[in-house]
């Protein structure tokens, strides 16, 4: 998938914390490189620092945060904070795990993107960045 910069639209995928369990974060990168998207992969036991200079380095349309370790109230905004700092403003933040939904609520308040709950067709996943950066990504100059 291009977006109207006419490239691939390009996604930062990251597991922040102590959370070692990366098989979900492996196949959301297949799927999204599937669907003809770019895709950074960072690895396990990253710090919001560390994805936020990743994302900025590799010029990315969108960042994924998997997270199963129940650190979501935390690490989404900080990353947001951090993505404001460098002038990511224009970049989507979304993600998925073990997230309640009251707290996917609180966490969209904050400017989080859409969050997918396990099992989430990863074809739904890949349309919503698409449509998002499509929508939303700025023209360079």
């Amino acid at each position: 998938m291009t977006d109207k910069l006419q490239r691939p639209v390009r996604v930062l995928v990251a597991k922040v914390g102590l959370d070692g369990h990366d098989r979900g974060a492996k196949v959301i990168a297949t799927a999204l490189r599937d669907a003809g998207m770019e895709v950074i992969y960072t690895g396990l036991r990253q710090t919001p620092d560390m994805v936020v200079n990743a994302a900025l380095q590799e010029d990315v349309d969108a960042i994924g945060i998997s997270i199963l370790s129940g650190a979501h109230n935390t690490v989404f905004p900080k990353i947001i904070q951090l993505m404001k700092e460098k002038g990511l403003e224009n970049v989507l933040l979304t993600g998925g795990g073990i997230i309640p939904e009251e707290d996917i609520q609180h966490l969209k308040e904050q400017g989080v993107g859409k969050l997918f709950a396990p099992g989430a067709p990863t074809s739904e996943i890949a349309a919503y960045i698409a449509t998002w950066v499509n929508e939303n990504r700025k023209e360079l100059l």
